[in-house]
């Protein structure tokens, strides 16, 4: 008996003769065949039952096995359960998920034990074979070869040659056996892809843990009362797909509430593509956002997706959009109203499902007014405008702020840094023109000067000449710093005021707009006349100054 052979195999062979030599010669070409074919399946695809199915088809098309199929080992119980079987006949046993062999039950079991091949001239000879399938005829051969992994069963590949024993069934055997070979290489591949699979899995949660961590709402410094309401909006708008527009100064924050926004949103798993629109021209803005086409100008060698196929079922964050040109607002209407795009160069409509967040630094209702940006896509940016403050409005966040960027640096040079009590009264009486990215540009440059770790207020340097361009600097009235908020600017007899002196450009703007407000009874459209500015833009102005509106 063959080695490679299990039982009832011996006696019952015959060696080829001269007679079978044409027969032997046509079976291995037939086998040739099939094993190329079957090959090819395995290394297109890592469905393990997908592919099994197809093995299966081949060997009933081509290798004359119609009745065929694959266990495989249960990785809890230890025992065989069936994968696939033939195509043929796999319509007619839908239940065959329930059939299992355990370790010695029939002759499958027997492999479980003894990890060996076992083929029978025919099939309904050996006491121990279990056909639960109804499957297989008893007067016809059997071959089951183990489907092994680095020496371990995997499974079983059990098939039945369509013809009585013709004296090939070594030759066929050993077809049997190659093919389960095969299996075993495509097991290990797909073992191997599905533990990547499941650490890469693991590792992007691990990730996602961390960012939805990093920019959780405790992790965003501010515990002023406007920053409160803030944190309130992004709360709520968090939960929908709702378009945000963030709007305030430079330095004020509005990527990292961007970064919130999405990380809370119920798109968080899908992906977050941030871009600069002020960083591009328009030529290339719109390459970027939208792609471009092979061959559709100088240098597009392939075809690229944009931004915005990137983030398809996510969200993209688009910072400064106050400053993309009106021909190229227009392309952006039609993303954010129809889900629509067009790469550069190409013809082919793409849809996307995207969220956005816009961010700008400008007055867009000025924009409007003066044309330069479009109306209609104003109103579509503007779903949900949240106002993020300046530094200057919100001082009590000052020394938290300051505490929170000393202790960063100190984990970035690898020492502990520290803030004397001097030098966080001193950051308290500033109004930071450049807001938090000032505050932090200003600690870092102390830090560096800093050889104990110490910053006092020696070491903090301040713009006073900057500072007296802002609302609020020198020359202009300072708001009173107390435990809470600043305290409002209101114009009176006492303070000099008169209709006639709206323009001195000695009063800060907020004292001009309270001040026309009272002159107008709080009517926001004779007010914007007294100021010379249109409605839109007093509004704006009472929404960025952060004036609470009187009802009279």
């Amino acid at each position: 008996m063959n080695a490679m052979s299990g039982i009832n195999t011996t006696d019952e062979r015959r060696s080829p003769g001269d007679a079978q030599a044409p027969g032997l010669a046509r079976l291995r070409r037939i086998e040739l065949e099939a094993l190329y074919h079957v090959g090819e399946i395995l290394s297109r695809s890592l469905d393990f039952r997908s592919t099994s199915r197809e093995v299966l088809r081949v060997l009933d098309e081509q290798a004359g096995m119609s009745r065929s199929m694959v266990t495989v080992v249960d990785p809890e119980s230890g025992d065989l359960v069936i994968n696939a079987v033939s195509v043929e006949d796999d319509a007619d046993h839908s239940g065959h998920a329930s059939v299992r062999y355990q370790s010695g039950e029939g002759l499958l079991g027997l492999i479980l034990d003894e990890k060996r091949t076992i083929a029978l001239s025919r099939t309904g000879d050996d006491p121990r074979f279990l056909d639960r399938l109804g499957l297989y005829d008893r007067r016809l051969p059997f071959i089951a070869a183990p489907i092994s992994l680095g020496g371990s069963l995997r499974g079983v590949l059990a098939v039945q040659p369509n013809t009585p024993d013709d004296g090939l069934l070594e030759e066929r055997t050993r077809f049997v056996e190659m093919v389960a070979n095969l299996i075993g290489q495509s097991v290990r591949l797909s073992l191997d892809i599905e533990a990547e699979k499941k650490d890469l899995a693991e590792e992007r949660d691990s990730l996602r843990r961390t960012v939805r961590h990093q920019y959780g709402f405790d992790n965003i410094i501010g515990r002023s009362a406007v920053m409160r309401r803030v944190f309130d909006q992004v709360r709520l708008v968090s939960r929908w797909n709702t378009t945000v527009l963030l709007r305030g100064e430079t330095g004020t924050g509005k990527e990292l509430i961007a970064n919130a926004i999405h990380y809370h949103s119920p798109r968080s798993s899908g992906a977050y593509v941030r871009l600069n629109c002020a960083s591009l021209p328009e030529n290339l803005l719109e390459s970027e956002l939208f792609g471009h086409e092979k061959g559709a100008f100088t240098g597009a060698v392939a075809a690229r997706r944009g931004r915005f196929e990137a983030a398809d079922g996510g969200t993209i964050f688009l910072d400064e959009i106050g400053e993309i040109s009106p021909a190229f607002q227009a392309k952006l209407l039609r993303v954010l109203q129809e889900g629509e795009l067009e790469r550069v160069g190409g013809g082919r409509t793409l849809k996307v499902d995207v969220r956005v967040i816009a961010a700008t630094h400008r007055d867009l209702e000025a924009a409007v007014d003066s044309g330069d940006f479009r109306e209609d896509l104003y109103y579509r940016l503007n779903v949900m405008p949240i106002m993020l403050p300046p530094l200057r409005e919100r001082p009590e966040d000052i020394p938290e702020i300051a505490s929170f960027l000393v202790n960063r640096l100190g984990e970035q040079q690898g020492r502990r840094l520290s803030l004397a009590e001097s030098a966080i009264r001193c950051l308290s009486q500033y109004n930071w023109p450049g807001n938090v990215r000032e505050l932090e540009n200003c600690l870092e440059r102390a830090a560096v000067m800093s050889e104990s770790g110490h910053i006092g207020a020696e070491l903090i340097h301040l713009d006073r000449q900057r500072e007296a361009l802002v609302p609020g600097g020198s020359g202009f009235a300072v708001p009173a710093f107390s435990a809470g908020a600043p305290a409002m600017v209101m114009p009176s007899a006492a303070s000099g005021f008169s209709p006639s002196n709206l323009n001195d450009p000695d009063l800060d703007e907020r004292t001009r707009v309270i001040a026309a407000l009272e002159q107008a009874g709080w009517v926001q459209a004779r007010a914007a006349r007294l100021l010379g500015m249109t409605p839109r833009q007093i509004a704006y102005r009472i929404l960025t100054l952060n004036i609470e509106v009187r009802k009279i």
